[in-house]
């Protein structure tokens, strides 16, 4: 075992990790990382399949982003933001504020005092608050929602919406928020109650009255909109109570953790519509969503909400927002929530919330040298050039039984297994089918990490076209290594699949 294993297997404790099944194998040591291909302590390459757990925009050693952070060590690299300002961050303020507004219609200031969209029009960003990783970004948009629910609607305990498998961190703001027994019922007792109301999950939606079909369910589903009628009976009913939401909170286009779960077009327009018709605040978590991770809009915006003309009132960003170098976050929002905090010393009207490295400049200056790259035309015309290949590639997973639906929204991709694709029987969480899966990955060259039976692909977008190919057909092997024999049985109802050769990964 490499010393580096040695001392890790001693002294770390990972997360969402079972520490004992850790300890029976020797962990595969990262030591270096060049674009799309990652090295471990004994030499062996990776090609990183999921973009080091959905935060690598631009593969590994970005020779802008290095550049970025090497200037700005030369100069300093942290002050603090309680008491003094600093150039990096007043920069990528500024281009935040300008990225999140952009090309939507109808984004100049409102009038209103109320700090929501009026019927038709979209509110405008205008401030930012950093913070240091997803969790923390939901939490501020929480506590100020929270606040802006009392001091402005009135509400004397704000209540928030969500959806059903909703993770937005870890933090207890955010984990009340989540629906995910498995990661939240042990700290229910510590946290504040949140409601939820079913995801559009087409795949498993008990309204689809559609058949399995060797697709996308999204694209044969059979139903009425029931899922956005059950947000809108969610609203209403909490008004006929008097005890209205103040916020409903969505990760848009795909909900994460919950097993990569798409929202089908529409979906998002609708629910936000209803949701202000209601009064209630608009929170994007886009943590994982963000910076073009699900497709470039005709605008070249680089968030998912706007795919669909849907401006909240607080966007949430971390991850990819330093291309995945630096932990930072940063949450957007209006000048009528502010505003909200605006008062005399003596009224204690502050948001009394922060972080020791909130503002760091060598964060703000490795996202302002991403945002710098992501604008580019030639990063644009790779990132489509991407998309079309992943469609290409993924479709030839429909061949396995065991896949049961390959959802895929711009370059995030989860591919659900199943025990038989016909009936869409689930594999039990005890199986660790998914996980297996993962370790044949990782034996044939391919990094990535599944949520339970679901196998996430998240390429970086420094990734070739060829190593995409890769990681899809390492995948469908590693499938069929796992639930090969199950195959043999079941591959009756179903097509054959279609032999492919083993490659190993190389440096491109």
């Amino acid at each position: 075992m490499h010393p580096l294993a040695r001392l890790d297997r001693r002294y770390v404790w990972h997360p969402f990790t079972q520490m004992r099944d850790w300890m029976r194998r020797e962990p595969i040591v990262i030591v270096d990382g060049r674009g799309s291909v990652l090295r471990d302590a004994h030499g062996r390459e990776y090609l990183d399949g999921n973009a080091t757990i959905w935060t690598n925009l631009h593969g590994h050693g970005h020779r802008g982003i290095n550049m970025a952070i090497r200037r700005q060590l030369n100069r300093i690299a942290h002050s603090s933001a309680l008491g003094f300002a600093n150039e990096p961050a007043s920069l990528l303020a500024s281009r935040l504020v300008r990225e999140a507004n952009r090309g939507l219609p109808g984004h100049a200031r409102l009038r209103a005092t109320s700090g929501l969209a009026a019927k038709g029009r979209q509110p405008r960003l205008e401030k930012v608050f950093y913070s240091d990783n997803g969790s923390t970004a939901l939490e501020v948009a929480l506590k100020q929602a929270w606040e802006f629910g009392r001091r402005v609607r009135g509400l004397r305990r704000p209540r928030f919406l969500s959806l059903e498998g909703a993770y937005h961190g870890d933090t207890i703001g955010a984990v009340a928020l989540g629906h995910i027994d498995l990661f939240h019922a042990a700290f229910r007792g510590l946290l504040f109650r949140t409601d939820s109301v079913m995801a559009p999950y087409c795949y498993r939606c008990p309204f689809n009255r559609a058949e399995p079909e060797r697709a996308d369910a999204r694209h044969y589903r059979r139903c009425h909109w029931e899922c956005v009628a059950k947000v809108e009976s969610a609203f209403t009913q909490a008004a006929r109570e008097k005890r209205p939401y103040t916020a409903w909170v969505v990760e848009p286009r795909m909900q994460g953790a919950a097993g990569m779960i798409p929202q089908p077009d529409g979906w998002l327009a609708q629910t936000a519509e209803i949701a202000r018709g209601h009064g209630a605040l608009l929170v994007a978590d886009e943590v994982m969503t963000g910076f073009g991770r699900t497709g470039a809009t005709e605008k070249h915006s680089l968030f998912a909400c706007h795919h669909e003309g849907v401006q909240p009132d607080f966007l949430c960003l971390a991850k990819g927002l330093t291309g995945g170098y630096l932990p930072m976050a940063a949450t957007l929002t209006t000048q009528q929530v502010f505003d909200a905090f605006l008062g005399e010393y003596s009224e204690f009207k502050t948001f009394f919330h922060g972080h020791s490295f909130t503002g760091n400049q060598v964060g703000a200056a490795a996202a302002l040298a991403s945002l710098a790259t992501l604008e580019t035309d030639a990063h644009r015309h790779h990132r489509r050039l991407l998309e079309d290949a992943f469609d290409q590639a993924l479709a030839n997973l429909w061949t396995s039984p065991a896949v049961g639906d390959v959802r895929r929204v711009g370059l995030v991709a989860g591919i659900e297994l199943v025990r038989d694709w016909t009936t869409r029987a689930s594999f039990d969480l005890r199986e660790r089918v998914g996980i297996r899966v993962c370790e044949a990955m990782a034996r044939r060259g391919v990094l990535t990490r599944p949520v339970g039976s679901v196998i996430v692909l998240m390429p970086p977008y420094s990734t070739t076209v060829r190593q995409l190919r890769t990681m899809v057909a390492v995948l469908a092997e590693s499938i069929d290594e796992v639930l090969g024999v199950r195959r043999a049985v079941s591959a009756v109802g179903g097509p054959k699949p279609t032999p492919r050769p083993r490659r190993r990964p190389r440096r491109e």
